[in-house]
């Protein structure tokens, strides 16, 4: 049907025409071209106008900027009226009201025009007020969900960061809102999820499935593509194994149960294991239960021990003093960035608080070995809920070495650093020098007569061999210095609390 000439010289455009019209605007629906700007900017083009998408106080969301009446606008926006039409000095101005789910109201699209309004022209401004409705609306819900997500993941990070502070009745207090039950346990597991960064995401939300949200499930704020999961169920390591068994260059390192408070360590010992996970054919692993040497200490004595070392601190308030062990903890892990991320706080603060445990404790954390008997203390402490039978009824300080020498700790120390022996490179001396020097490879190298180079090869072979991570500060590495020193090749670290031992005394060439 051919169109017709109005008055104006405009033709009405057929049925054809139209139906083209109402293509190109429904494509607009798809999920490829869902976007308002491009809604607004293709209605300029079948319009000849320019056109304006605004909401209630003025800001422009599409299109181009045009002078309206605000009286007029106000009126649109608070559904006073639901459209305008008028003319203004040569104008033709159209004002269609678009409904929003926004506190701050709805919005306006405007079309000035040198020509007329004719119907089809209305219809084509009609029917895209209605689609820019539609995209507005997913727009703001998907926006929504996107803040809703965000919220509920920080939420889960807070609750972790509590948890690795120690503060267990604030994390339950907070996870019981969206989370009723899932800390009502008195010991969790944690595992550690690590794939590609760009990935992390959507492992996340398959973590959260597979466990059916009845686990703490974080993206790790320190580390781009590690996700943590503290699940309170034994069955949660199954279902995560089986999460990563068929993920491609995804990897599962698990913790041994632990307490809610013990937190911190278990994340260590997670961690740990995702270390042999990357090497392991399943891709998963759990930390090991092995031997620790403070399980065999005189229990008494190690408590008395570790009271005395961390005994400068009983003259701060509780919560000062939980926040500086909790750091302190975390601290000699991990670096002081991972474990402000963690923390969420800045790394200044993290120096600041282990700083200040090493003048309230008057030693030096740059010393392996004080790092070593300081971390012990710290994780005894953590771990004796209440003293052994016995305990603080010796007169005068326990001596770490008197710890260390009984036959338990000295056969332990004696198999873990004689696997090293086999090796023809002297790894032995290596590792001992390396130690002696604050794990500084170039110090070491110099007291050696070798490159710092090959210092640090004899100390990553020695890793695989001792089946624990070195060159990583962390629990790893403190159970070898201990060993050296339950051998006596190493000098005994000064610390507040305990008799002089012998902290100068040479190390064994």
């Amino acid at each position: 049907m051919a169109g017709r000439e109005d008055a104006r010289g405009q033709r009405t455009p057929g049925a054809g025409e139209q139906a083209e019209w109402a293509r190109e605007l429904l494509g607009h629906l798809r999920p490829a071209g869902r976007d308002p700007n491009r809604v607004v900017a293709w209605l300029a083009g079948a319009a000849h106008a320019t056109v304006s998408l605004q909401d209630g106080t003025g800001r422009l969301l599409a299109g181009t900027r045009v002078p309206l009446d605000e009286a007029l606008v106000a009126d649109v926006t608070s559904g006073r009226i639901a459209s305008a039409a008028l003319e203004d000095r040569g104008r033709h101005l159209r004002l269609v009201r678009v409904e929003r789910s926004r506190p701050d109201g709805a919005a306006v699209l405007a079309v000035v025009r040198e020509a007329p309004f004719d119907r089809d022209v209305f219809q084509i401004v009609t029917h895209t007020a209605q689609v820019v409705e539609l995209l507005l609306a997913g727009h703001e819900s998907t926006a929504a969900g996107r803040r809703l997500r965000r919220a509920t993941s920080d939420l889960r990070l807070a609750i972790l960061q509590l948890l690795m502070v120690e503060d267990t009745v604030s994390a339950r207090r907070v996870a019981a809102g969206l989370w009723p039950g899932l800390l009502d346990t008195d010991t969790a597991c944690v595992y550690v999820v690590e794939s590609s960064p760009a990935e992390r995401d959507r492992i996340a939300e398959e973590c959260v499935s597979a466990t059916g949200e009845r686990a703490l499930v974080v993206r790790c704020p320190a580390v781009d593509g590690h996700v943590i999961v503290l699940a309170p169920r034994d069955s949660a390591g199954q279902e995560l194994r089986a999460l990563v068994g068929r993920r491609p260059g995804v990897f599962l390192g698990g913790s041994a149960p632990q307490g809610l408070a013990r937190t911190a360590a278990a994340y260590g010992q997670a961690v740990s294991a995702l270390a042999v996970a990357r090497f392991h054919p399943g891709k998963a692993a759990l930390y090991a239960e092995r031997t620790r040497p403070e399980r065999l200490m005189d229990p008494v004595g190690l408590h008395d021990w570790t009271a005395g070392v961390l005994s400068p601190l009983d003259t701060l308030s509780h919560p000062t003093r939980a926040e500086l062990l909790a750091t302190t903890r975390l601290g000699l892990e991990f670096t002081a960035v991972s474990t402000a991320k963690v923390l969420g706080v800045s790394r200044n603060t993290v120096r600041a608080r282990m700083e200040r445990v090493e003048s309230l404790l008057r030693t030096d954390f740059a010393d392996l070995t004080v790092r070593a008997a300081v971390h012990l203390a710290l994780n005894c402490q953590i771990g004796l809920a209440e003293p052994p039978p016995g305990a603080g009824a010796r007169t005068g300080a326990v001596r770490l070495g008197e710890l260390l020498s009984g036959a338990a700790p000295r056969t332990w120390a004696a198999d873990l650093l004689g696997r090293l022996d086999a090796d023809g490179r002297d790894l032995r001396r290596t590792l001992r020098t390396w130690i002696a020097a604050g794990g500084n490879a170039e110090r070491a190298a110099q007291k050696l007569g070798m490159h710092a180079q090959t210092v640090r090869e004899h100390v990553r072979s020695a890793e695989p061999v001792l089946e624990r991570e070195l060159l990583a500060a962390g629990s790893d590495l403190y159970e070898v210095v201990l060993a050296h020193l339950a051998t006596g090749a190493l000098g005994e670290p000064r610390l507040p609390g305990t008799k002089p031992g012998h902290p100068d005394s040479p190390v064994h060439e």
